[in-house]
């Protein structure tokens, strides 16, 4: 059994999850994914977060500023990787909060979520 909790506070302290916990977390998010309309229902209020492209630490001060999961419903627009040092703890992160609150986090497809985008600019 995966201990999600166990695994948000260690990606939240930059370590890595083993190869075995992030293919369960895929497995789990992707099942969320697949019962999850192309158009969601949120519960407002919501904070909506727009392109994050790796920066953890800018991640770690929203949910500081904006509040921690469960308090308060989260939006994110896509853009999860790319550009900034960190996109792997990034997109851990997300997955785990998305897999352990998945009525508190919702997580779009941005354009960086695409095969062309990835392909080009890797991930």
């Amino acid at each position: 059994m995966l201990d999600l909790d166990g695994c948000i506070e260690r990606v939240c302290k930059y370590e890595l999850l083993t190869e075995s916990e992030v293919a369960q977390l895929c497995l789990r998010l992707k099942e969320i994914l697949m019962d999850t309309p192309n158009v969601p229902k949120i519960q407002s209020p919501v904070t909506v977060v727009g392109d994050i492209h790796g920066q953890f630490a800018d991640l770690m001060e929203l949910f500081r500023v904006g509040g921690p999961c469960p308090h308060t419903n989260y939006l994110f627009l896509g853009d999860y990787v790319d550009r900034g040092s960190n996109s792997l703890e990034t997109i851990l992160l997300l997955i785990c909060l998305s897999v352990r609150y998945p009525e508190r986090i919702t997580l779009l497809r941005g354009n960086h979520e695409t095969r062309q985008i990835t392909q080009v600019y890797g991930f």
